[in-house]
């Protein structure tokens, strides 16, 4: 099977991004990525989904964390869009339950080609706070989550439902959110050997 494999740039006065997207990987991850907790979620995202990513990603953080967060989430759906091509032969929609400890968040995704987010993730909207190995203080807008989840999906023109069932922790609700999506995801974009390469909608197109 050929692989699908895409890359894609975004380039705008507030964010400057590269990404390349194999979608038949092995959960490769290798993205310059300033912002600590972020780089961990697509991480986590790329290893559940079993997706290969690379690239860079820079923005204003002297503004805040949300065009990046949210511009990154555009170029990864664009490069699902470019990647998937015209959907044939795949699943087409997924859906996962993902339980990290107290928490369990609920993902759905149909890859219909058109954009819709439901987002219900409870999260305090507090930032989680780090340190790193140098003594720097740095921080993730928690807040930014649903950016990202809206950007990709109108990158992606996909439906994707997001829930927290349960849970205490911002930080397990969120990566939790992220392996979620990436297993409902991976489910949604696999090939399915019976469909062979039909496209999977009664229109005879994804729109």
């Amino acid at each position: 099977m050929a692989q699908r494999k895409t890359s894609v740039s975004r380039q705008t006065k507030e964010t400057a991004i590269e990404l390349t997207l194999n979608l038949d990987g092995s959960g490769l991850y290798s993205v310059d990525c300033p912002i600590g907790f972020f780089s961990h979620m697509l991480n986590a995202f790329c290893a559940h989904g079993l997706f290969d990513l690379s690239g860079t990603i820079h923005g204003d953080l002297e503004v805040d964390q949300h065009h990046l967060i949210e511009d990154t989430g555009i170029t990864l759906g664009n490069a699902f869009t470019r990647a998937l091509g015209d959907c044939a032969g795949i699943h087409r929609s997924g859906y996962s339950l993902f339980p990290m400890d107290e928490t369990l968040a609920r993902a759905a995704v149909d890859f219909g080609g058109r954009a819709y987010l439901v987002y219900e993730a409870d999260i305090s909207n507090i930032p989680l706070i780090s340190l790193s190995d140098s003594g720097k203080t740095g921080s993730f807008q928690t807040d930014t989550v649903a950016d990202f989840w809206q950007g990709f999906v109108s990158g992606a023109l996909c439906s994707l439902h997001i829930d927290i069932l349960r849970g205490r922790s911002d930080h397990h609700k969120i990566e939790a959110i992220f392996k979620a999506a990436a297993r409902a995801i991976r489910d949604a974009v696999t090939k399915d050997e019976r469909r062979k390469n039909a496209i999977p909608s009664t229109k005879g197109i994804i729109v």
